[in-house]
């Protein structure tokens, strides 16, 4: 990183100051523009390292390093290590009323199945979706189609008003 434009630029700024307030304040300025030019250099370097010591406290375990190469400052920087990306857990699946599902793993018994062509095209192509063995698919389909079956058996439970029936015995004429 070249620091001399920055430095220039503040010279230029003393310069215009300087013109403002006459040809005496112009001559000191010229006298100390020199003096300044060093001044100036090792401020911007403070506050470049002090930038970097404030990002590498934010990036740690990574950092970034200030270094000098002849007169002009370089950054280093130490990405942090990368974290191992660990495969979602998964839990078990739960249909919508919450209960659990039948469990798709365990001790397995074979069956033969029959099916329409045009149906075990569908299943194989909404399992390749999905991105599982036909088998799998068909084991997840069963189970979340006799969880819902068994979930519509069971009474309705009614929130907020109830509903009475009315129940009339007796003769009609």
């Amino acid at each position: 990183m070249d620091l001399t434009s920055y430095v220039s630029n503040l010279g230029r700024e003393f310069a215009t100051l300087a013109e403002a307030s006459g040809d005496e304040a112009r001559r000191l300025v010229e006298r100390l523009t020199g003096s300044l030019e060093s001044a100036i250099r090792m401020t911007l370097l403070e506050a470049l390292s002090a930038a970097a010591d404030e990002i590498t406290s934010d990036l740690a375990p990574g950092s970034v390093e200030l270094r000098l190469r002849g007169r002009d400052p370089n950054f280093v920087v130490t990405a942090p290590p990368a974290e191992p990306v660990e495969a979602p857990v998964e839990e078990d699946p739960v249909v919508a009323d919450g209960g659990p599902l039948i469990a798709e793993d365990g001790p397995s018994s074979r069956i033969n199945v029959r099916l329409p062509e045009q149906l075990k095209a569908a299943v194989e192509e909404a399992a390749a979706k999905e991105g599982r063995s036909v088998n799998a698919w068909l084991v997840r389909a069963a189970s979340t189609a006799l969880q819902r079956a068994d979930r519509d058996q069971r009474p309705e439970q009614r929130t907020g008003a109830k509903r009475t029936q009315q129940r009339l015995t007796g003769w009609v004429r």
